[in-house]
């Protein structure tokens, strides 16, 4: 049988597929640390889960429009207001099936061949595979670890082309935790708006951020640059929602209801009870994400303190999301027994097999010397689990 071509342009979600590895072989009865899922490892607040439980007793399980119920857009709105200081209306907001939905909604109606999105790297995995289906061409920018993985002016205007339609901003960034002040976020904007470029703002773990560091979006800064911007978010990092697959996108009446109609034909509405259980999760109680929040930073202190104690290991301490982004590549050229490890994939390949450890190789991230890994975890897995790679590390030589 023959396949389309766009397939082969693409890979499997890579920190899906290591998860998947993981659960087997913990279901093979092997003892495995998992440092790969991308979700925190709480429970979802009760009164999330009774606002869903309330909205199947009262027959809430049939279809609701398209792009997300009333409600729920109203709880959006609300939010972007009280958080953000971003002003929508209901025309300018679309429900999806999560945030990774809302962004491949949105390349779906903006993007074809010819044109080029920016993509600063180390960048989440799914961008670079979304832009490709869409026929563009994803262009990274490669920063480095001494400008604390962030962005900088002259390397932005540097990438940009005639044929540069957008730029998409994670902040806090998925692998590398790195949280953009308002100052730095005007310098990029400045070239942004000189150029015209329209501006994806990746805000899924604005709630997850550290030393009381205020947390600021692109769009907020000036109208102007709201006008230009697209705001993607959802429930499921902040409310410990992963499954429930609830994201959002706000900006133009005009690119929303693009999306809305794409929507319609490929999943309709999200699922009708998630919708209900987000309202409750942004309207509700809020002190909830507060205490995940100072949690994951107690863990983040813990294996900053523990990863930089490994001989040849550097790595930078993140300022938000659940992420460690740790540079490994000292270790590259070292064997175990007639095994040399080159890259990341192989070493990830080996702390699997070796240490027990499974984690996402740094090249699918965009920095192949470096490996992710996921904290959202308990301290005591977070102990066990550096020590592991340690003594696995040094057994290298």
């Amino acid at each position: 049988m023959k396949l389309a071509s766009r397939i082969a342009l693409i890979k499997p979600s890579p920190t899906l597929t290591i998860q998947a590895k993981a659960n087997a072989l913990k279901a093979a009865g092997r003892d495995i640390i998992g440092f790969g899922a991308g979700e925190p490892d709480f429970d979802t607040p009760l009164n999330i889960k009774e606002a869903a439980i309330r909205a199947i007793h009262a027959g809430f399980t049939k279809y609701t429009p398209v792009g997300g119920t009333d409600e729920l857009k109203d709880a959006v709105i609300a939010k972007l207001q009280r958080d953000n200081q971003l002003t929508y209306r209901r025309s300018e907001i679309v429900v999806s099936c999560g945030a990774k939905h809302s962004l491949f909604n949105l390349a779906q109606v903006l993007f074809e061949e010819g044109d080029e999105v920016l993509i600063p790297s180390p960048y989440w995995v799914s961008y670079t595979d979304i832009v490709y289906l869409t026929g563009a061409k994803p262009v990274v920018i490669k920063t480095n670890i001494g400008d604390g993985f962030k962005l900088q002016p002259s390397q932005l205007e540097a990438a940009i082309t005639p044929r540069t339609r957008a730029i998409i901003i994670n902040s806090p960034s998925n692998p590398a935790g790195v949280c953009y002040s308002r100052s730095e976020l005007e310098e990029l904007a400045a070239v942004i708006l000189r150029k015209g470029i329209m501006i994806i703002s990746d805000d899924i773990y604005e709630k997850i951020i550290y030393d009381n560091q205020p947390f600021f979006t692109l769009p907020s800064l000036s109208d102007e640059l709201k006008r230009n911007s697209i705001v993607i978010n959802g429930v499921s990092k902040s409310y410990s929602m992963t499954g429930w697959r609830i994201g959002y996108a706000a900006g133009s009446e005009e690119i929303v209801s693009a999306i809305t109609k794409y929507q319609s034909q490929n999943t309709s509405n999200p699922t009708s009870i998630a919708q209900k259980a987000a309202v409750e999760a942004l309207n509700g109680p809020q002190e909830g994400v507060g205490v995940m929040a100072r949690e994951f930073q107690k863990r983040r202190d813990l294996i900053i303190e523990r990863l930089t104690a490994i001989p040849g290991v550097t790595c930078l301490n993140p300022q938000g999301a659940f992420y460690v982004f740790p540079d490994v590549g000292s270790y590259y050229g070292r064997s175990f027994g007639e095994k040399v490890i080159r890259n990341s994939a192989e070493m990830a390949t080996y702390l699997l097999d070796e240490a027990n450890v499974a984690l996402v190789p740094g090249g699918d991230f965009g920095h192949d010397d470096h490996i992710r890994i996921s904290y959202a975890t308990s301290m005591e897995q977070i102990e066990k689990g550096v020590e592991r790679i340690r003594r696995a590390l040094l057994k290298l030589h």
